[in-house]
């Protein structure tokens, strides 16, 4: 199971951005990342619905809207 998460949606801009920075930090650090579109989950689709993308670590937020690469790798080091 990958410890990074990215939660998406169909045709989101700013999805496509996280999905460009995860590929710079998986390069980075060696950690895969996964992606879930949330219409999926009923509860994803409530809790993180208006606020895409949402990137988990170790399941818990991380952060949105923007992936901030350097804390992320940096967190997933420590």
């Amino acid at each position: 199971m990958s410890r990074v998460t990215l939660l998406t949606r169909v045709d989101c801009h700013l999805c496509d951005a996280a999905r460009s920075a995860l590929d710079r930090v998986a390069q980075r650090t060696g950690e895969p990342w996964t992606e879930v579109d949330v219409a999926s989950d009923i509860e994803l689709e409530r809790d993180y619905g208006d606020r895409l993308p949402v990137v988990l670590l170790d399941g818990k937020e991380h952060g949105y809207w923007r992936v901030e690469e350097d804390r992320l790798a940096r967190d997933l080091d420590g």
